[in-house]
Formats: C-alpha cells, structure tokens, sequence
C-alpha cells in the first residue's frame, strides 16, 4: 500500500505541474489509505496534526499520550488510537515530536494552494514570515525569494515584518496609555499563537492584560485583502500553530492557507526552482523592530525601543521579562499569577530561540537568530515610528494618524 509520505510526494509533484486531475485519476487503480487522500486534498477538514497510521504503542503508554497535551486536544477513539481534537488543537507539534512511532504527522496545504495558484481567478499574495532570512539558503536573498514566489505564480510576496511593525506601534501606544503605575503589567498579544492560547485557555484570569491585538500574520492578511478584496494569501514560516490560528473563527478572514518552510521547499524542489539564481526583486519596507520579531525578546526589544520614542521623558519605562519554549511560558505566567514578576511587559514565545526555533524551521535555530539580528540591522530605520512606508501604508487603509490605532478596528483589532 502507498504511504503517506509517498502519496504526498506523488501528488505535490503532480500539482507543481498542474497535474494533479490526471494523477488522481490513476490512484483510483491503486491501493491506498482514503484518509490519508482526504487530508492531503481538504486540510481544512482536519487538525493541524493528523493521525497517519493506529498507534502500536501499548495501552498504557497510549493513555500518557493522550494525557500529556497542555490544550486537552488528544484523545483515545473507539479503536483505542490516540486522536485528535480538531477545535482544540492549536499545532503546539510536542505530540508530533513525542509519537515513538512515528505515526502523527503536521497537515498539508499544497494542494489547495497551488490549486488557487494554477486557478488564476484571483491574484494570491505569499506572506512570508519574519523568521524567513536565509532559512532557504545563505545565497537566498529576499529579493530572489520574491521572484521565485512570482514563477510559481503568486502576485507578489509580502514580509510580514512590515506588519510586526504596525503591532509593535499599536502595543506601544497600549503601553503608553495603561501602564500608568509601578504595579501595571501588560502582556504582549503579537506573534506566538501558542502564547495566546495559553492565556486564553489556561490562564485566563490574564487576559484583561492583554491588548486586544491581532497577529502580525492576521493584520497582513487582512490588509491585503483590505486592498485587494478579491485576494487569497498564504503564510509561510517554521511554525505549525499558525495553521490553527488561520482557523479561529473570529480572525479566519485573514489567512486562506498557511504553508511551512519545510512546505514551502518542497515546492521549490519539484519545480526545480534554484534560489540562487532568481533575479532580485528587492522591496525592503520593515524597520529593525519588525524584522526581530522572529526571535525570543525581539517583540520586548522592539516595544521597549518604539515606547521610548513614542514618550522620551516617560518615567516608567519598559522592564521586559520573556520565557520560550511551552514549559517556561508555563513557569512564568504561574508567577504572574502569584505576584512574582517585577517586569511591566511580558513576552512568551511557545518555541525555544522563538519563531526561528519552529519545528517546520530549516536550518538551526542558533543560525535562524543571528540571520534575523543581521537582516535587522540592515533595516533602513529603528522604529516603526521613523519608517515612512508604516504612516503611508496606515493612511492607505484608513488611518489618520498614528494614535488611531488605539481605536477598535477590523483589521488590525480582535476581542479576547
């Protein structure tokens, strides 16, 4: 019988070439496991983890399996197969890590994209993830990613840093705002989804401190369509729980699909694409702010940064404490909760080093921070405050000034 792993070789092939019609046609004479078709043509049906094959694992070390996830989102189905729980799955991926047999697998969504590429009807932007830089190759610039992204038929790539860089403004300006006092805190609300479902679902007695904030991902999607309402975008990045934030009812209006890295490259694989020698396309607008978002404490660095400006002479000043990795992130809102924590601005991070530890990353987190500290010293400005194309963009989408950001609104707003 076809595996997964071969089946899904065989049909992403299939559906770079735009082929994909007439090799499903030829499945039909062959043996292989309808589920594992189903996830690989309609991810939106299934968990950001799927089952690929019945656990051989014994019972009881079945039972610990379903008992180790943080979000409750594993279970034991009528087989006696540890399942899971497509709404409370957030893509965490510790499952996938942990399965000894080797049997969880993180969800796919080449087909469907690469079926909206090939469709042509509506232009289909790449929302490349901060983390990105020289995670392809030392060689890929982003220039040349931007090019590889239009050969393969998308309209355009976009960095998501310039949209880290709106949230770190709009968490500024939350700071400035409610941190009145030696005792307020203000837990950020950017990046991680994992950290924001832990608040949510755990530690929910936090969530006043939270800003009701979008994710950077979530405001580029939204501003594209914003834009260009007829838009489809895909993030790409190492991390598999955007996946499942991409599905929260309340910000799904953003994301049409979301790739990984690892996703991403195998793309550029079958379609023979060598990075290396794209042309450059080079549209640098993120500031340094923005660009470090990828990595434990950048978020804290860039709001500590934007406040300062923002407010000179304030006199309580950002004091920034961070935790990554699920463990740690657990370990500091407990303190959080029992009065330990002296910082005003709490940052967590569900992977260890941040995004460029993500578990779909391609090259060591180690290397993915001291890429993303190179390429954020090579931003043309410090701040989201100093960098023009942020105040123009904002006016393009309605913004009068900066301060408007403080209002409730449905791009870059949501209610927790």
């Amino acid at each position: 019988m076809t595996t997964f792993n071969e089946l899904y070789n065989r049909l992403v092939k299939a559906s770079v070439e735009n082929k994909l019609p007439e090799e499903l046609e030829k499945l039909r004479q062959e043996e292989f496991d309808p589920h594992h078709l189903d996830c690989l043509l309609n991810p939106e049906l299934h968990p950001p983890v799927i089952r690929i094959g019945d656990c051989t694992c014994s019972d009881n070390e079945r039972a610990a399996c379903a008992g180790k996830c943080l979000f409750e989102a594993l279970y034991r189905d009528k087989s006696g197969n540890v399942a899971i729980n497509k709404d409370l799955c957030v893509g965490c991926s510790q499952c996938v890590e942990n399965c000894r047999a080797k049997k969880l697998t993180e969800s796919k969504e080449i087909l469907p994209t690469l079926a909206a590429v090939h469709d042509a009807k509506a232009p289909v932007y790449a929302m490349i993830a901060p983390a990105f830089i020289n995670q392809f190759s030392p060689e890929v610039t982003p220039g040349k990613l931007r090019s590889a992204f239009k050969r393969l038929g998308f309209a355009g790539m976009v960095e998501v840093a310039l949209f880290a860089d709106i949230l770190t403004l709009k968490e500024a300006l939350e700071f400035d705002k409610n941190i009145v006092n030696e005792k307020d805190y203000q837990l950020t609300s950017c990046c991680c989804p994992m950290w924001i479902a832990m608040i949510r679902r755990v530690y929910h007695e936090l969530v006043p401190h939270v800003p009701g904030a979008v994710s950077p991902m979530v405001a580029c999607g939204r501003s594209i369509k914003a834009l260009y309402p007829d838009a489809i975008t895909v993030f790409i990045g190492p991390c598999l729980a955007k996946k499942a934030e991409a599905r929260e009812k309340d910000i799904s209006d953003s994301t049409d699909f979301v790739l990984t890295f690892q996703e991403m490259q195998d793309i550029f694989d079958f379609a023979g694409i060598n990075l290396a020698e794209m042309p450059e396309d080079e549209r640098d607008h993120s500031s340094r702010a923005g660009r470090i978002y990828a990595t434990t404490g950048g978020v804290s660095e860039a709001v500590q940064k934007t406040v300062k400006r923002l407010n000179p002479h304030r006199t309580i000043t950002v004091r920034a404490a961070q935790a990554d990795g699920v463990p740690a992130c657990k370990a500091m809102l407990n303190d959080v909760m029992e009065g330990k924590i002296t910082a005003n601005f709490i940052e967590g991070m569900g992977c260890v080093g941040g995004c460029v530890g993500g578990p779909k990353r391609l090259i060591p987190k180690e290397e993915g921070r001291e890429h993303v500290y190179r390429y954020g010293e090579e931003a043309a400005y410090p701040t989201p405050i100093d960098n023009p194309y942020v105040i123009e963009l904002l006016h393009r989408l309605g913004f009068d000034t900066v301060e408007s950001l403080l209002e409730h609104s449905d791009i870059f707003t949501r209610d927790f």
